[in-house]
Order: C-alpha cells, then structure tokens, then sequence
C-alpha cells in the first residue's frame, strides 16, 4: 500500500489546517480560490488515466458480484444517503446535499487497496472500476436534480456544464494521452515506468486543492465547526447499513469469501475527489457541501480500516462459513 494512502487522513487534516493559516493572510481568499478546480481537473486526469476502460467486458465473466453490486450502489445507496440526511441533515440542506453527492459515487480507485487488505478479489474489483466510473457520470445529474434539486438551488444546465468541464474534458486529456503514450513507449514502460507514479501526482493535486479551498473559505468552516458533529451520525450509519446489507446479500447469494470482500469493499467505498470536483464548480455560493465532501473521508478511511481488519478477522475465525458452500464458478 502506498504510504500516502496509509496515512491519507493525516494529510488531509495537514492540508486543512495549512489553508486555514494561509486564508488568515490579508488577500489570500481570491488567489488561491482560482486554483481549486484546475487543481482537481488535472487530479481527475490522473483517476482517468489509470482506469482500464477496455476492461469493462471483463467483468461479465462473473455476473453475481458486479449484478449485485451496482444494485446497491446507484439503486439502494442513493435512497438510502437521502434518509439519512432526511433524518439528521433537515435543517442544514447544504450539508444533507453534500452527503447525498459523496454517498451516490462509488470509488474508483482505493477500494483496491482495502480489499487487497482483506485478502479479496482484487481483480474482480478492477473489473469492477469501468462500471462504476461511467455509470456514476451518467447518473450523476439525475441524481442531483432528484435529491438536490429540492433542497437548494440547482441550475440543470450549469450542472451539466460542470460535469462536462471537470469530468470529460479530464477524461478526454486522461485517454488521449495514455493512448499516445502506450503508443509512443510502449505498454511495459506506461505499466512499469509512468502508472506507478501517478497515484502520488494525482494525490498532491487534491492536497493542493483542499489547501486552496479552505484558504478561501476556510472562514465559513470556523464560524461553523459543529458541521463536522452534524456529519458524523449519517456518515457512520451509512457504513454500517451497508456494511450489514453486503453481510446478509452475501450469504443469501453464497458468495465465496474472495468474491465477498469485494462486494463489500465497492458498496462502502466512495469518490469523494469526484464528488468533490462537482461541488466546486457547480455549487459555488455554498461551500459547505464542499466541506462535506471534505470530512466525509477523514470518517471515511478509519471506516473502511477496520472493515478490512474486521473481515479478515472473520475469515481467520471460520465465521463467514459460505466460504465452502461456493466454491463452483458462475
């Protein structure tokens, strides 16, 4: 696992404190304010660039995971992140709007990490990436007119233009160039040489990019610091909801324990740099459903630590007894 990812939490929290500082500096606010979306533009590029988009066929050749899986995420996660906010978010409509955008995309890329780390079915959950990646652009703006569009003010065709800004245009760069490159230099030097420093890049984009937004409206977040409080209940319910759903689907299913973990691991995991990027740009005047997105992975990735560690306490133990059941393939 790579370090930064490890320790992702602690820089993020490094990250927000830097731009509370640096927004104390008289002038600060505008300058740094115009970084934030090239910043996660070119953090996506990296997310884009990774993704092996002509895998999607890949994972047909096991129906019952990914059925399941995109099941839960774009059909019963969106419903779901909508009660939540209903119940403990009612009076902040920013912050229910921020939940609701971070819990309807699902990860593209860390989940790997924890399911690798609960001795699962990594390569299952690569195949899984196209489809959560393409269906989570296409309904996105479905979404948001659905469960936004009620509580603050939504225009649909600035948030369709933002999702063209900061989601195809980086696509677009992300395939052109890696098509180039693999052409150029070959597969071996894209596999050994580039991919493998990409993580770091992309990463750095995104601290940048939370140094810059809380530089310029870090002074919201300090007037306000219950909404890190506030947040806390849905966000915890969320994974645990989901994390006993992924439980009671995997033994009705008898999923073998690989096939599991990855079925868990897609359903908890969330695209918060994603989510992010949108709400820059298509919520300008409400940066709390930014800052939501913000602190939803500082609860996030402990979450998602401990499930790995829980679920392989669970296979060391013989607790998750389907194991023997399925062993055939399907």
């Amino acid at each position: 696992m790579w370090l930064t990812e490890k320790v992702q939490p602690v820089f993020v929290m490094m990250a927000i404190v830097a731009g509370l500082a640096l927004g104390r500096q008289p002038g600060a606010s505008v300058p740094t304010s115009s970084f934030i979306v090239p910043l996660l533009m070119l953090m996506l590029c990296g997310v884009f660039f990774q993704i092996p988009l002509t895998d999607i066929r890949d994972a047909l050749s096991n129906y019952r995971v990914p059925g399941l899986s995109l099941a839960v995420n774009f059909l019963w996660t969106p419903i779901f992140a909508w009660g939540l906010g209903a119940l403990f978010l009612r009076d902040t409509p920013d912050l229910w709007v921020g939940l609701v955008l971070l819990m309807v995309t699902p990860c593209t890329d860390w989940y790997l990490i924890f399911t690798g780390m609960a001795r699962g079915n990594v390569a299952l959950g690569t195949a899984l990436l196209p489809w959560n990646l393409m269906l989570q652009i296409l309904l996105l703006p479905i979404y948001m007119l659905i469960f936004a569009g009620a509580l603050v003010g939504l225009d649909a065709a600035a948030l369709l233009e933002s999702i063209m800004l900061v989601l195809f245009i980086p696509m677009g760069v992300a395939l052109a160039t890696r098509t180039w490159l693999k052409r150029t230099w070959g597969q071996q030097w894209l596999a050994e040489r580039l991919l493998p420093k990409v993580p770091t890049a992309q990463f750095l984009c995104l601290i940048l990019a939370i140094v810059a937004m809380f530089a310029s409206q870090g002074h919201i977040l300090m007037q306000q610091p219950h909404m890190f409080f506030a947040l806390l209940p849905p966000v915890v319910l969320f994974f645990g909801g989901n994390f006993m759903l992924t439980h009671m689907v995997g033994r009705v299913w008898q999923l073998r324990y690989e096939d599991f973990v990855t079925f868990c691991c897609t359903t908890l995991a969330r695209n918060s740099p994603l989510a992010l990027a949108i709400a820059v740009k298509a919520f300008p005047e409400q940066p709390l459903i930014a800052f939501a997105l913000v602190i939803g992975p500082l609860i996030e990735l402990p979450i998602l630590s401990l499930v790995a560690h829980g679920l392989r306490l669970e296979d060391g133990r013989g607790w998750w007894s389907v194991r023997a059941l399925s062993r055939k393939k399907y």
